[in-house]
């Protein structure tokens, strides 16, 4: 009887210790958790292949100077009326071509053909006055050799005869005014191109100096351009221009320097300088607001990166680079700019052989963990194969 209760309690025993043996196993194992769950993750090294990394280039970079302004034809004329009247006919349109030596508009001549007239009149009037004082100073010249008047008379009859002819050649510029202005009252166009504007309307009585049309030869346009007087020096005649025009999309135009201003312009330190743009085609017109950039001679090499290395935030340029293993934000300045080229020259020197973030990523902060991963290893080139060993002959 003592044995089986002594049998019963070692059972008891046994079980009670393997219970707070399993209560402390799973406190433990929780506790272990907690603890797990309450400190960080050790950091994840940044990865980069060196596609995603540049280095500092010394490079040329190509420059330009920006130039804008309207566009306005080489060469137009403003049509004015030479004498006043009645326009009787006026034969042309805006937008309409016309021709070198084309009739613009006739103005009514009546008056103008009454006063030529007249002075025709005046002329021959002249001429009769001449000839009588002609015929007299003959005869005086023949009775003052014979000495029958004296040399008084002569003189006199010698003074008629030249107020006469300067009468005759006075009557003969007056009537050649009057034909002239007879000749003026049909009004041509001075050059071939487009009538721009069309001033009066038929039966409109016009003045001397009236407008009548302004024609324009578009075949050529000149684009009138502000520069900084100190990039003048770097300017020459014959620079290409490349310029996009408004309502043109991507369509770009050639000019060239053509004119440079001798001074600055009043109140400002800008020079004008003259783009010759050929228009054979008619495409432009007069008025057009166009932009471009003058190519500039190249400088020599400097320090380069990419556009899309160089970041701005407040006002301030950076680059991030990878230096002992973690990320590094540097502030820079930056210079000339090559659109063209996307780089950018860097003033702040930085070493040649330091590895730069060459595009934006997000997510990057200062120190994080940061490693360049290493190219791929070049394939192995395939064993050759065994040469074939000739056979022995039999």
């Amino acid at each position: 009887m003592a044995g089986r209760w002594t049998r019963r309690r070692v059972a008891g025993g046994l079980i009670v210790v393997i219970l707070v043996g399993a209560v402390g196993g799973a406190v433990a194992i929780r506790l272990a958790k907690k603890g797990s769950e309450g400190r960080d993750p050790p950091p994840v090294a940044l990865e980069f292949a060196p596609a995603d990394l540049v280095r500092v280039e010394a490079r040329p970079l190509e420059r330009w100077l920006p130039v804008s302004g309207t566009l306005q034809p080489v060469r137009q004329a403003t049509v004015k009326s030479k004498v006043s009247g009645d326009v009787r006919q006026i034969g042309i349109r805006e937008g309409e071509a016309v021709q070198a030596g084309q009739v613009l508009a006739r103005i009514d001549t009546a008056d103008l053909e009454v006063k030529l007239l007249e002075r025709v009149g005046a002329l021959e009037a002249a001429r009769a006055q001449l000839a009588l004082a002609e015929k007299t100073r003959a005869t005086n010249l023949t009775l003052l050799r014979q000495n029958f008047i004296s040399q008084n008379a002569f003189d006199n009859s010698e003074s008629s005869y030249s107020v006469s002819m300067g009468t005759v050649k006075s009557a003969e510029a007056q009537v050649q005014l009057a034909r002239n202005a007879l000749r003026d009252a049909v009004v041509t166009s001075p050059l071939a191109g487009i009538v721009a504007k069309r001033h009066v309307q038929l039966g409109e009585k016009v003045a001397f100096d009236t407008p009548i049309a302004i024609i324009v030869d578009l075949r050529e346009l000149e684009l009138q351009a502000m520069v900084p007087a100190a990039d003048v020096p770097e300017l020459a005649l014959g620079m290409s221009v490349e310029l996009a025009v408004d309502g043109f999309g991507d369509r770009r135009f050639t000019g060239r320097v053509e004119r440079i201003s001798p001074a600055t312009e009043p109140g400002t330190r800008a020079i004008l300088v003259f783009v010759g743009i050929p228009n054979p085609g008619g495409l432009l017109r007069g008025g057009m607001f166009a932009t471009g950039r003058i190519a500039l001679a190249a400088r020599a090499p400097a320090p380069t990166l990419p556009l899309a290395s160089v970041r701005t935030e407040a006002g301030q340029a950076f680059v991030w680079t990878i230096e002992g293993g973690r990320l590094v934000r540097r502030n820079v300045v930056t210079g000339n700019r090559d659109e063209e080229a996307g780089r950018v020259e860097l003033k702040t020197p930085l070493p040649a052989d330091l590895p730069i973030l060459a595009a934006r990523f997000d997510n990057v902060k200062e120190g994080a963990p940061a490693q360049v991963r290493p190219p791929p290893a070049a394939p192995s080139a395939a064993p050759a194969a065994p040469a074939a060993v000739p056979a022995k002959p039999g």
